[in-house]
């Protein structure tokens, strides 16, 4: 999808007991930046200091071979964020650094705490002072403020005060946890790299570094990394899984294996889905670039249609959300895409995209599309409707601004200026993914919440 309205997830990684902890930090991050290019952080330990460098920017803006030289030890956490509670500034940047009664301690999260305000205004009542504005930082005054006197039960103490989703990778000066809530609703996994471990958002990091994946972390599942000791599981909460949905549809890399099934295989089955209940006669099959290339892949083998790339995507534009403002999003979505005219004019085609948020990008796609000279365009979107925020991590627009929730499937057609326009519905969905509802969390598109 290049209508970046609804934000991206964040990115987190953990390396223990390898000498190269913060340079493979560094790959693994650079691996997802999809997750989040507003600011990213690096911490490391060397059994005695927690070490820590973060900023605004890309991972290669942010760090050099000479800044991760200063990152010294054999275990390290880093982040990639993208925005979704706090402001935007350097301070809100990952990880989330302390000093206190036992020492030093790094957190790098995933997710959305439902319940930080409150925590957050509990906390300041007591006296805590804060520096950021990310939910995140609650869980460091939790830990400092607990009564336990060993870290491990801090964290747990902390953990069982939170609420919402939540993939954390705390970082002490010899030990490294990590834990998914009770849902599971963002993804971590866990490989082994040489003689070390890692955990990450998404496998396509352990690809990058040559780690072997072992298997994810369960939901409520607290893993603790220990000097010359295998990890030890701890289940903290009874598995209760609802997985982002969401992360097969677009935020996850096609090569990444996300609750253990192959994002870019879950992609192509929707699109085969798509093709069975919303078939239309045409020349061709085109997908908006890059989100909606699987599902247009799927959508053509099983309707026969053949697949063309009819839209060009200049790769050395930013995504679309960076941007501040609403005129430098609309300018670069020009700049972004441009159709293959000699390819088009005069077809009938068949455009799939992953989803439609606000609708604007789609809208100047298929008016770009008819001035290329396309004699008619189908939208076919490989998702069902989004028709409601996501609180557990993902920056969505308000309802009122979400193009589905407002307008009936006639309206947004005559809206975009489509010939027709037809979603991908809900069991087809879960028929894709190969599994039924109760397993993954559906909000943004039923607006049933969990909590």
């Amino acid at each position: 999808m290049v209508e970046r309205q609804l934000n991206e997830e964040c990115a987190v990684v953990g390396i223990f007991n390898h000498d190269e902890a913060s340079k493979l930090a560094y790959f693994s991050l650079h691996s997802m930046q999809h997750r989040g290019q507003e600011a990213c952080g690096i911490a490391s330990a060397d059994g005695g200091k927690v070490h820590m460098i973060k900023d605004r920017g890309l991972v290669s803006q942010v760090f050099n071979d000479d800044k991760l030289k200063t990152l010294s030890g054999k275990a390290a956490i880093g982040h990639n964020r993208y925005s979704t509670a706090g402001e935007e500034s350097t301070l809100d940047a990952q990880p989330v650094f302390a000093r206190y009664d036992l020492g030093e301690m790094a957190i790098v999260h995933n997710g959305n705490l439902t319940n930080a305000q409150e925590i957050r205004d509990a906390l300041i009542k007591k006296g805590a002072i804060f520096q950021t504005f990310m939910d995140t930082e609650n869980l460091i005054h939790l830990i400092a403020k607990s009564d336990e006197d060993k870290l491990l039960d801090r964290i747990i103490d902390g953990v069982k005060k939170i609420q919402g989703a939540y993939s954390l990778v705390f970082l002490s000066r010899q030990k490294m946890f990590a834990m998914r809530d009770p849902h599971g609703l963002r993804p971590l996994s866990l490989g082994r790299v040489g003689d070390g471990y890692i955990v990450s958002s998404e496998t396509c990091a352990f690809d990058l570094i040559g780690a072997e994946f072992i298997r994810d972390v369960k939901p409520g599942e607290l893993l603790i990394f220990e000097k010359g000791k295998a990890p030890q599981s701890i289940q903290i909460f009874e598995p209760t899984p609802k997985h982002c949905v969401f992360e097969y549809v677009y935020f996850a890399r096609p090569d990444s294996d996300v609750f253990e099934k192959n994002v870019y295989a879950m992609r192509k089955n929707m699109g085969a889905e798509l093709a069975k209940i919303e078939p239309v006669e045409a020349d061709m099959v085109v997908p908006v670039p890059d989100g909606g290339i699987p599902a247009a892949l799927g959508y053509s083998q099983a309707s026969g249609i053949p697949f063309e790339m009819g839209i060009m995507r200049n790769h050395y534009i930013g995504r679309t959300f960076i941007e501040p403002t609403q005129e430098m999003r609309d300018l670069k979505v020009k700049m972004k895409l441009s159709p293959i005219m000699s390819l088009i004019k005069g077809k009938k085609l068949i455009v799939i995209d992953d989803s439609i948020v606000r609708g604007t990008t789609s809208k100047r796609i298929v008016r770009m599309l008819k001035e290329a000279g396309a004699l008619e365009v189908h939208m076919r979107i490989s998702s069902p409707p989004t028709t409601d925020p996501c609180y557990y991590g993902v920056d969505t627009p308000d309802k009122e601004n979400l193009l589905a929730a407002n307008m009936s499937n006639k309206e947004m057609c005559e809206f975009m200026g489509a010939d027709s326009l037809a979603y991908l519905t809900q069991d087809a969905l879960m028929r894709s993914v190969d599994s039924k509802n109760s397993e993954y969390c559906t909000a943004c598109f039923t607006g049933d919440y969990l909590f």
